[in-house]
């Protein structure tokens, strides 16, 4: 039997309150960040393989000592963790792995950087990420990034091909070589539902949030950061200061309206986005929740961070870091064209398989194996509703949702495989 501990704010398994998420904020900031782990910690869910979840960076985790005694293998699936904001965090990371002696595996890392000619950032960054690097490739063959633009930095760093494996993002690889993503209808219902998604601190969507809420009573934003989950249980202002036409504020119509949602977990937010014929917005892993939910989604780039995975992936995609007039949603469904996102996905799986294969990892993905044993433990929890649900939903909690969207996703994964 394979020990591994996986690096992650939580275990899917687990089922705490809002409040205790906010209190604890067991979704380090943001949401999506359960999104990609949960796709991990599934992907590894061998028959011979017992996963144990750990914050490696936290005071509570397990010293080094204690990992190479009881673990085979260390995991750290990570976001956009070569940025200012992250660096004690990354260093205590750094620090860990360099007393390990087991092997170590970095899937999905990337730069934060605005888009430009190169991907640059602070060199106190540089420092840290080479040390980060370093440590990690001496227990490791290669470390795996989001995208070219993650390489190419590296590359500036010294580390060439060697040592980077572009792999995209692991949420993306949920169901193995097949997305199975529902067939657009030809065209968006003006009144129907729209799941919307925002980083609520890019004051230049202020106007897109305003004219988009107005002319679409059937849009939904589907939010991600804790500050908003906050004001969701509190009313506290998430961001003062802000532009007002973002949904910032308790007055704002999105929030006073009872048209905002909060996901407390992957199963529910999957499960909540498959019931909308469409995602958009600035949230990468909003979008990409969408994607394994089977709902079309469209992914409003401001940063490097999110354009690489975008383009990666061919997730249809617009920078609004060079215009941001004239986003609508009719208008991005009309125009967007999902065929090369399904189409390219089962070669970007064999990308990552080959990438965990070189980690001697192995996968429920491989013949003989399968996620089932998973599943059913998903199947059995009951999860907190989202927050901001009707009344009559939250009233209890969501019992076996998990059981719904798996059946849903099976005949979405065997039509696509038809059409394939």
């Amino acid at each position: 039997m394979t020990q591994v501990l996986l690096r992650a704010h939580r275990n899917p398994f687990t089922t705490p309150s809002a409040d205790r998420v906010l209190a604890r904020n067991l979704i380090g900031d943001n949401v999506g960040n359960l999104v990609f782990s949960y796709a991990v910690q599934r992907t590894l869910a061998t028959a011979d393989t017992t996963i144990q979840v750990a914050r490696l960076n936290h005071a509570r985790t397990l010293r080094p000592e204690e990992i190479d005694e009881r673990f085979d293998h260390v995991v750290i699936p990570l976001a956009n963790a070569f940025r200012k904001r992250f660096l004690p965090n990354l260093d205590a990371i750094s620090e860990t792995i360099e007393k390990l002696s087991i092997p170590v595996t970095v899937v999905g890392v990337g730069v934060q950087s605005a888009v430009g000619e190169g991907v640059r950032a602070p060199r106190q960054v540089g420092d840290s990420v080479t040390r980060f690097m370093r440590a990690v490739l001496d227990h490791s063959p290669s470390v795996g990034v989001r995208g070219e633009w993650t390489a190419e930095y590296l590359r500036g760093l010294g580390f060439g091909e060697d040592h980077v494996d572009v792999i995209g993002c692991p949420s993306m690889f949920l169901h193995g070589d097949t997305l199975p993503l529902r067939e657009p209808a030809r065209r968006l219902a003006p009144k129907g539902p729209i799941a919307f998604n925002l980083s609520p601190y890019l004051d230049q969507m202020a106007p897109v949030v305003e004219e988009q809420a107005a002319r679409y009573p059937g849009l939904v934003y589907f939010a991600q950061d804790i500050r908003t989950l906050a004001l969701l249980l509190e009313g506290t202002d998430a961001r003062p200061g802000s532009d007002r036409r973002l949904p910032v504020h308790p007055d704002h119509p999105l929030i006073a309206e009872g048209r905002t949602r909060f996901p407390l977990d992957a199963t529910t937010w999957m499960e909540a986005l498959s019931r909308f014929p469409f995602s958009f917005g600035t949230r990468i892993h909003g979008n990409i929740a969408a994607l394994l939910a089977g709902t079309p989604a469209y992914v409003l780039a401001h940063d490097a961070r999110t354009l690489e995975l975008a383009r990666y992936h061919e997730i249809p995609h617009r920078r609004i870091d060079r215009d941001v007039d004239g986003v609508d949603a009719l208008a991005l469904y009309a125009e967007a064209d999902w065929t090369p996102t399904v189409n390219g996905h089962a070669e970007r799986f064999r990308r990552y398989s080959a990438f965990l294969g070189r980690h001697a990892l192995k996968h429920v993905f491989e013949p003989g194996e399968s996620a089932d044993k998973f599943d059913r433990r998903i199947a059995r929890k009951s999860f907190a509703p989202l927050v901001g649900a009707p009344d009559e939903a939250s009233a209890v909690h969501v019992r076996s949702v998990s059981g719904r969207l798996r059946g849903r996703l099976k005949k979405l994964v065997q039509g696509a495989r038809t059409r394939g």
